[in-house]
């Protein structure tokens, strides 16, 4: 939809329920083509959202992944009455128990979720600008239920909107690594973490050819991730793991994002690897954008290298390659894995919003919600976690 529902918007706008809302106008997408160009140039202008809302990365996973799962996109966007973007909220719609949920777009994909704000109406929005925005979900895509989980309290030292809602949170926090530019290298690793990692790599500084770097050539992307997708299910089966890169399109989408160049330069989704002639010994990606890196996927070796920690040492240089380049801050995923914690020692709050549009949705909303506390209570307690991971080997928990 785009200029039917841009009226349809202007006859909503002279309600009294947008009376205290700077937003005048909204439109309604299902066809990410049709709202590509306000999306980049809401990315283009002073804007806050993290990497994974890029058109970039989330236009691929739609194409390639979404619509596989049966995902419809719904892309709603908020105008002000000078027809200039304000806010854009990829998400897309599912049918389940009988209701229609929007999701927010990437799926697992997507560490974080926001909308784009431009950031001057993010920083002064108000729950009245919210009531309007849902109000046009409700009545003009009928949706039920608004499931917006794993989003960030703050983007780049600015408060997320949408934490002015009701919310809870995630099942899983953030490590996070802060980085002021221009200190001491130690302020990022200890000195003694940083002495057991270099000998470590003297030890993988013997294969030949040993080397560390950011593919950034087209022909390096694609070897290094033939090889990732070799190793990679190899590690998932050691750990009883389903592999999601398996699942119909997701490959197809990494190789996109992987490939497609951004403006500024690097890529949608950057590739670290240390290699040697004969082998692929570690790989990490992630998004990056010029503030913050944040870690996608990874593998290391099945070879015997890999009693030398290829992936710790791996994670020491992108930590040394961002800070020499300014960034403020890198974390390696969501969740509490051991050596996220060895070198993130901050914890980023991610919350949850879920809320119900009318009465279908009420139900669905008071559902997910108990289920993402049981599974938040369920990581907490060490416990309830090994009895959780002994009934998934059986196969008894997914």
């Amino acid at each position: 939809m785009t200029m039917a529902a841009a009226i349809e918007s202007q006859t909503a706008a002279a309600s009294p329920r947008s009376a205290s809302s700077r937003i005048a106008l909204i439109d309604i997408f299902s066809d990410l083509v049709q709202a590509e160009t306000v999306w980049r140039s809401l990315e283009a202008q002073h804007h806050v959202s993290t990497p994974y809302q890029r058109f970039d990365f989330l236009y691929p996973w739609q194409l390639m992944v979404g619509t596989r799962e049966g995902l419809r996109p719904l892309v709603v966007v908020a105008y002000d009455r000078d027809h200039a973007p304000l806010l854009l909220l990829p998400l897309v719609l599912k049918q389940r128990w009988g209701v229609r949920i929007g999701h927010f777009m990437g799926g697992k994909h997507a560490t974080f979720n926001m909308a784009l704000w431009n950031r001057d109406f993010a920083a002064a929005a108000s729950r009245a600008d919210l009531d309007v925005l849902f109000a046009a979900i409700r009545e003009r895509a009928g949706v039920d239920v608004l499931a917006l989980e794993q989003q960030p309290l703050s983007w780049r030292d600015l408060p997320n909107p949408m934490s002015l809602l009701p919310h809870q949170p995630s099942v899983n926090d953030c490590p996070v690594m802060p980085m002021a530019p221009g200190a001491p290298a130690t302020t990022r690793i200890s000195h003694s973490v940083r002495s057991r990692l270099k000998a470590k790599e003297r030890k993988l500084k013997a294969l030949p050819g040993y080397r560390y770097h950011v593919a950034t050539s087209d022909g390096d992307i694609e070897r290094m991730l033939d090889a990732f997708f070799r190793i990679k299910p190899l590690r998932m089966a050691e750990q009883n793991l389903p592999n999601v890169f398996a699942e119909p399109g997701v490959a197809d989408f990494i190789r996109k994002a992987c490939i497609t160049p951004l403006a500024g330069g690097g890529r949608v989704i950057e590739i670290h690897a240390i290699e040697s002639d004969s082998e692929l010994v570690a790989l990490f990606a992630g998004v990056a954008d010029g503030y913050r890196f944040s870690m996608m996927f990874n593998t290391y070796t099945v070879s015997a290298s890999s009693r030398f920690s290829p992936g710790l040492v791996l994670i020491r240089h992108i930590v040394d390659h961002y800070a020499e380049r300014g960034y403020h801050a890198l974390d390696l995923g969501i969740g509490s894995d051991g050596y996220k914690k060895l070198f993130c020692k901050a914890i980023e709050p991610i919350f949850d919003c879920f809320v119900p549009l009318g009465p279908h949705g009420a139900a669905a909303a008071m559902v997910m919600s108990t289920a993402g506390r049981a599974k938040r209570l369920v990581k907490s307690s060490p416990a309830l976690l090994q009895l959780a991971k002994r009934l998934r080997r059986i196969g008894h928990w997914r």
